[in-house]
């Protein structure tokens, strides 16, 4: 447990110092790859529903098993196996990246450039950036991605070490790119979208309680029991129902996906967002990260004890 402990506080602290690798990033490489198996595998118009749902977990095992394989086999190497736990977990979490995506849209609202801030948070959202509020946007990327770019990653490490960090930032990714519910990823992508959920399934519930503890408390807990389950994602509405009530603003609401509005719950409590509430959320994130990495530190001391 030490350990584990040690390794997690090298890799968050490695990624704040350097971030995401800036050329050849393995999560690049892998999508391509995706897209290249989804154009060999997602079949023409005949294919039934069913074939397609068939096709699409067919998909994801061919593009998440060999990884996670050779992940475990090379963390298992003698000497060096916990060198590469480290770096599999530094590749894996986006804790700088957050920030560094972040941060310039609060700059850009700062700076009365709303253009900017609008092309800017169009790289963190899926939705259709002409149509949002900037701030409340950007709020609501930050308190979701906190689960799926951090603490999901840091808890798959402690769990399985550098393969389960390996495999869930990889099973993230195909939810990304895939776990759409449109005509054409509905059935292709369900395998993807399904197998996210279920990995992110007590993740997300630990990401939420930690918002819950780090901001106020009773009123994130009444938000994620009483709107969470309004929420179309099993897991991101309990941490953005609880991000939002721990920071007292309100997020959700209508949002246009392709041209297409999508009524949306209101989650949270007090105020809309501003370009300050940005920070507020990343300085949740961040809290976040240091009590996790306290507990697993003092869970290594007490299990050496």
């Amino acid at each position: 447990m030490m350990t584990t402990a040690l390794l997690t506080l090298a890799a968050v602290l490695l990624d704040w110092l350097l971030g995401e690798p800036r050329r050849r990033h393995p999560l690049v490489g892998f999508g391509r790859l995706v897209d290249y198996t989804e154009q060999k595998l997602y079949g023409g118009s005949t294919v039934t529903s069913q074939a397609r749902r068939m096709r699409g977990t067919l998909a994801l095992l061919l593009l998440l098993l060999p990884f996670t394989a050779a992940a475990a086999a090379l963390t298992a190497l003698p000497y060096v196996g916990m060198i590469f736990n480290l770096l599999m977990l530094y590749v894996a979490i986006g804790h700088k990246s957050l920030h560094d995506h972040a941060r310039p849209v609060a700059a850009a609202l700062l700076n009365n450039d709303d253009d900017e801030a609008r092309r800017l948070v169009g790289r963190m959202v899926s939705r259709d950036s002409a149509a949002l509020d900037i701030s409340g946007a950007t709020t609501e990327s930050v308190l979701e991605n906190g689960n799926d770019g951090v603490f999901g990653a840091l808890f798959w490490f402690v769990i399985a070490g550098g393969a389960g960090a390996v495999l869930y930032r990889l099973a993230n990714t195909l939810d990304a790119m895939w776990g759409y519910r449109n005509d054409r990823y509905l059935s292709f992508g369900w395998a993807a979208a399904r197998f996210d959920d279920m990995l992110n399934f007590i993740p997300a519930r630990l990401t939420a309680l930690t918002y819950a503890a780090l901001g106020k408390t009773r009123q994130a807990l009444t938000c994620w029991r009483e709107q969470a389950p309004a929420w179309d994602s099993p897991n991101a509405g309990p941490v953005m129902a609880a991000g939002a009530g721990a920071l007292d603003i309100i997020i959700g609401g209508p949002a246009r996906y392709l041209g297409e509005w999508h009524q949306r719950p209101i989650l949270g409590m007090g105020k809309a967002p501003g370009f300050a509430d940005i920070e507020r959320a990343l300085r949740l994130v961040r809290h976040g990260v240091w009590l996790w990495l306290g507990v697993l530190v003092v869970a290594g001391i007490l299990a050496h004890a």
